[in-house]
């Protein structure tokens, strides 16, 4: 049997998934990266992008438009802003989400508008490895 980590994702509306994984995707602000069993400690924020949970021989993926991940030797845990299991996102919900996106633009400044911008380039790239 191969050594899997505790893993745990969380919104403020449920907690989606708590499961043993061999490893977990992560898009961490400053790249992808993976979660594996015994990793160091680590804390990272996210950017919008997908969650792969590879456990049991499957993999399931989450959507995730920001939040925090805290990987230790023991688990991985996601605390996201808003998640959905990658087979509910439809075009509407990513347009909803990039109309926000927008909006925050409009009356954002300085380093605060570059943020959104980049918010908002995360979520076309969502739509685009989606197929939306």
């Amino acid at each position: 049997m191969a050594d899997v980590m505790q893993f745990d994702l969380v919104s403020p509306e449920r907690m989606l998934v708590s499961t043993e994984a061999e490893r977990v995707q992560v898009p961490g602000m400053e790249g992808d990266m993976t979660a594996l069993p015994n990793h160091s400690p680590l804390m990272t924020t996210l950017r919008p992008g997908v969650v792969s949970v590879h456990a049991g021989g499957g993999v399931e993926d989450f959507v995730v438009t920001g939040g925090f991940a805290e990987i230790s030797p023991a688990g991985t845990s996601i605390l996201a802003e808003e998640a959905l299991p990658k087979a509910d996102v439809t075009r509407e919900w990513l347009d909803a989400k990039m109309k926000e996106v927008e909006g925050e633009i409009e009356i954002a400044e300085g380093d605060a508008k570059i943020a959104a911008g980049m918010r908002l380039n995360d979520l076309k790239q969502v739509g685009a490895a989606l197929g939306l």
